[in-house]
């Protein structure tokens, strides 16, 4: 007798492109979607609309991003056609001691494959935390490249801090997930797990709210007192303090110093279609040596993607992490889930802005600190617990990062912002979705429903169960494969978005990853 083959989701989901002539924001919230659209049609532009989304997704989506964050964004300024970067990643603190993170036998129960380390105090609890950089990140974004004022944008995050949070299903889901690792911190238990249990909604009743801490007030005094409260001024004071009864690696010179980074992008290249996407210590450089690896390896034929262009996909991912895994030494068992959040926006003058930011795992460090409400990254998990490694932890250094903010200048005028969350698998969906755009000539919406492929770092390559049975079939012959559908929980394809701006009409395209419940383009 054959066995049973179940799939975890049954279901055909679509998700149609929304377009507009005053621009478009896509977020993987649609309150949060609604904030930017809403920056857009007062008359702000797309860095205004950027950050504005970027804070208020912090207060309804908390365990993928947030104030104790991080990120990186790509803006494009249509009237000088050229793009710039902002690195705004988490650092070690000065403080950080690599001594406390002693091995064990085994690998780490999360998004990598390090050697363990004793209680897994480089995945979680207070010695994981990382210096934040979201709030500097942000406002120099907007100080640089922004119309508005940083009360005005911080303004409706404050209001969703103060309403609650809304525990939907899809949230209960999301704590349910980190229920155990969120008992262990006696603040993240009483506002996430209140009696002891997820918020769970009655089935015909209306849903719980819960509010997250402090963090009302927090943003409250960072839209008053501005972007220096937190790293110099009493917001500051309130993180050192929780640092200090914690045991959290933070000092006064960390916030006080930490600076982000401003970069001109140097455009890349792909078959006259022009990339523009994050350089240094990013999935960036990866992403451009990959594009250059396809152009030799594709002909591409016909309006989708074949057996020849998916197994090239294939090859040229395995290829491209291989020299990722040996010259950079980020070594990932391609286990990383979507703790990750990405928004794009597209304004009226055609300008444009890829955003991802991220808490690292899923409710990062999963401490929550009492004075602000600030649930903190796990950045010291992005560093290699093993001495005298390219990537090791050592005091007041950078991390690698999966990120992949990028931008496409496509050679009929049309250009496009786009990213995604996923971890490892954030770089492998913006290269396809780049081909889809670049070698099919697909607009928005034809590119985020069509199928993909996944290769995280090893051998395996996942192959979403929508693909032609030929494709499943050629690719499974040639390579150690799994066939899975794109779903909602567990995702294996990373959650794209992208938005698209064609001068010729002034429109901008946005389109939401498609499996998200949450996920949404609003227009302005």
């Amino acid at each position: 007798m054959q066995p049973i083959r179940t799939t975890p989701e049954s279901w055909n989901l679509t998700k149609p492109a929304v377009t507009s002539t005053g621009g478009v924001v896509v977020s993987q919230h649609v309150q949060a979607s609604q904030v930017g659209a809403d920056v857009l049609a007062r008359g702000g532009n797309a860095v205004d609309a950027a950050v504005a989304t970027g804070f208020a997704i912090g207060a309804v989506e908390p365990w993928m991003s947030g104030l104790g964050g991080c990120g990186y964004m790509v803006i494009y300024d249509a009237a000088r056609d050229r793009s710039c970067s902002i690195e705004f990643g988490v650092r070690a603190s000065e403080a950080v001691d690599p001594d406390d993170y002693p091995l064990v036998d085994g690998t780490g129960p999360d998004l990598f494959e390090w050697p363990s380390v004793v209680g897994d105090s480089n995945i979680r609890g207070p010695r994981s935390i990382a210096v934040p950089g979201m709030v500097a990140g942000l406002a120099q974004a907007l100080a640089e490249h922004g119309t508005l004022g940083w009360s005005q944008v911080l303004e409706p995050a404050v209001q969703l801090a103060e309403q609650g949070l809304e525990v939907d299903w899809y949230g209960t889901l999301k704590i349910t997930s980190e229920s155990r690792a969120l008992s262990l911190f006696d603040h993240s238990r009483e506002v996430f797990l209140p009696d002891g249990f997820p918020p769970v909604g009655a089935w015909a009743g209306p849903l719980p709210r819960i509010h997250l801490g402090q963090l009302a007030r927090t943003l409250r005094r960072l839209a008053d007192a501005g972007a220096e409260d937190f790293y110099e001024g009493e917001i500051a004071r309130d993180l050192l303090a929780d640092a200090g009864a914690l045991g959290i690696p933070l000092t006064a010179t960390d916030l006080a110093g930490y600076r982000p980074k401003s970069t001109a992008v140097e455009r890349g290249a792909y078959r006259g279609h022009g990339i523009d996407t994050t350089p240094g210590l990013t999935a960036g450089p990866t992403l451009h040596y990959a594009m250059e690896s396809l152009s030799r390896s594709l002909s591409p034929v016909g309006k989708t993607p074949g057996v020849q262009a998916y197994d090239a996909y294939a090859r040229t991912l395995l290829d491209a992490f291989d020299r990722r895994l040996a010259q950079e030494g980020d070594r990932s068992d391609g286990r990383s889930a979507a703790h990750t959040t990405h928004l794009n926006v597209a304004d009226r003058d055609g300008n444009m802005v890829a955003l991802t930011m991220t808490l690292l795992s899923l409710f990062g460090s999963k401490v929550m600190l009492p004075r602000t409400g600030i649930l903190m990254n796990n950045g010291v998990m992005w560093f290699d617990p093993r001495p005298g490694q390219p990537n090791s932890i050592a005091p007041g250094k950078r991390p690698l990062s999966n990120m992949c903010p990028t931008v496409v200048l496509r050679e009929d005028g049309q250009r496009f912002a786009m990213g995604a969350s996923g971890g490892r698998r954030i770089m492998p969906a913006v290269f396809q979705l780049l081909s889809f755009l670049a070698d099919y000539g697909m607009d928005v919406e034809q590119a985020l429903h069509q199928p993909r492929l996944d290769v995280s770092g090893t051998e395996l390559v996942t192959l979403d169960s929508r693909l032609d049975p030929d494709v499943i079939r050629a690719l499974s012959a040639e390579h150690l494969t799994r066939v899975r559908p794109d779903g909602v929980y567990p995702n294996l394809f990373a959650c794209p978005s992208m938005v698209g701006y064609d001068p010729a009409t002034g429109r901008a395209a946005g389109g939401a990853f498609v499996a998200s419940p949450r996920a949404a383009a609003i227009a302005a």
